[in-house]
């Protein structure tokens, strides 16, 4: 057998490359969009990409299901659980609890896991010249390293109102499944820590039924369904915006992508005139030379491995968008782009510099100028981190507004105050501001280094539970 773990660190998503060596054909599990990737595995190991299935409709990455089976001639198949409105919308070879696919020597049988999503599945490895018994799960976003798939994203980030508690309950019956298979199979899940799919995912890529039934908090509740179905639904991160249009996208017949595009490099008129008909300039720079300088009314979105996250909050799918990048790093936000559909890319530009526009400069402030601010009453500040971090623990004075929701908020922010605002270690801060300076505000500060800064320096925060002061 062979086998390979494709890892996307941008959006804590894993896919995999599995073949049978003696047939020279392969199946991939849940493949990104920017497919070559596969490609190249299957050139550069000999072999044909015969398969390909996902396990389940993905909220957080458009599939590239689609593209692969395009381009390699490969079937696809998908799953037929979830009952009505929870089937693909597209041909595929429909998957029961109980399908097996076939690749060479090699089996894989379906158990269908419903909770994340009613039409979860989970697939079941066999290598069949090596053992009869099975060696390995792919559990998708059923079971994570020292978590479980969040039942809430579909009310949550789709709307489908009333399905978190059915999810919830559906998935204590699928971790009973769970505890029944053999204590050595390797686990394999979808993504890894950093996703919203989850509250508390580990960062290590794999594990085994027996490990996760020792430490993962889900296996620890055994018939308490009431706890259980309580603490899974507690404190689960903001879905990103962008994860409804994947859940559409990912459902239905959609145009397909099988070639990175070339991002066209724009003049200074070009970026000038667009800009004046309304199109969004995202600087995708560090922080840093964006606060040195940058274009008035464009938005600080670094192009790390939370850029196309971000994206999918501020960018929406119908509108066009240019990029400040340099030529380096076109291509990898490009392709962080396409894993979530957001296409419409008009190009880009190396240097503000060169466009002719004066640039501005972002007001950053340190700690002993915040704490000069605190206790005034013209003074607003604002901690733009999530919900479940700011009741963890926050400074005092601060109003939680999410930097994702804040264009949805702007009536809860003064315009005649001093606002100053700031997150965890400084890079939601650098969005936040741009936000509110597109948005017309004025008086904005940034206290770029954040609650890290605070508390590191002996500062105390409160929570919003117990209100108790703590270091």
């Amino acid at each position: 057998m062979f086998f390979q773990h494709v890892y996307d660190k941008s959006l804590a998503q894993a896919s995999y490359f599995i073949g049978c060596q003696k047939a020279g054909i392969a199946i991939v599990i849940d493949p990104k969009r920017d497919i070559d990737t596969y490609l190249e595995i299957a050139k550069q190991n000999n072999m044909k990409i015969t398969h390909v299935t996902e396990t389940h409709i993905h909220a957080d990455f458009l599939s590239g299901s689609r593209e692969l089976a395009a381009v390699t001639g490969a079937e696809i198949y998908l799953s037929d659980e979830g009952g009505e409105g929870w089937q693909y919308e597209f041909n595929h070879v429909g998957l029961k609890n109980g399908s097996v696919i076939s690749v060479g020597n090699l089996t894989l049988e379906v158990i269908h896991t419903p909770g994340h999503t009613p039409e979860s599945i989970s697939f079941l490895l066999t290598d069949k010249p090596a053992s009869l018994e099975p060696v390995m799960l792919f559990t998708g976003d059923f079971v994570f390293v020292g978590d479980i798939g969040r039942p809430d994203l579909l009310e949550k980030a789709a709307g489908i109102v009333g399905t978190k508690e059915a999810g919830a309950i559906q998935m204590f019956g699928s971790i009973q499944k769970f505890e029944t298979l053999p204590d050595y199979l390797q686990v394999w899940p979808g993504h890894g820590a950093g996703s919203a799919c989850g509250k508390a995912l580990g960062a290590v890529p794999s594990s085994t039924v027996g490990y996760e039934k020792i430490r993962n908090w889900a296996f620890q509740y055994d018939d308490d369904k009431e706890g259980f179905v309580k603490y899974l639904l507690a404190d689960q991160p903001e879905p990103p915006k962008y994860f409804a249009m994947m859940k559409h996208l990912n459902k239905v017949d959609r145009p397909l992508l099988t070639e990175v595009p070339k991002q066209k490099k724009l003049s200074a008129e070009e970026v000038k005139t667009a800009m004046s008909n309304g199109i969004k300039l995202i600087d995708a720079r560090n922080k840093v030379d964006f606060a040195a300088g940058f274009v008035p009314d464009s938005i600080n979105i670094q192009g790390n491995n939370a850029f196309a996250t971000w994206m999918g909050w501020f960018v929406n799918y119908q509108e066009s968008f240019m990029l400040v990048a340099s030529d380096a790093q076109i291509e990898d936000l490009t392709r962080k782009l396409m894993r979530i559909g957001l296409d419409n890319v008009l190009g880009y530009v190396s240097d503000v510099n060169s466009l002719g526009i004066e640039l501005q400069k972002s007001d950053i402030i340190e700690i002993n100028e915040f704490k000069s601010y605190l206790g005034k009453d013209d003074v607003q500040v604002i901690d733009i981190r999530g919900v479940a971090e700011y009741n963890t623990g926050h400074i005092a004075e601060a109003e939680n507004i999410f930097v994702g929701t804040m264009l949805q908020n702007l009536d809860k922010i003064s315009k005649d105050k001093q606002v100053i605002i700031h997150c965890q270690s400084g890079d939601r801060a650098a969005i936040g501001y741009s936000l509110l300076l597109k948005s017309g505000f004025k008086n904005v500060k940034n206290y770029s280094a954040s609650i890290n800064d605070w508390v590191n320096k002996g500062n105390s925060v409160v929570t919003s539970v117990m209100e108790e002061a703590f270091c």
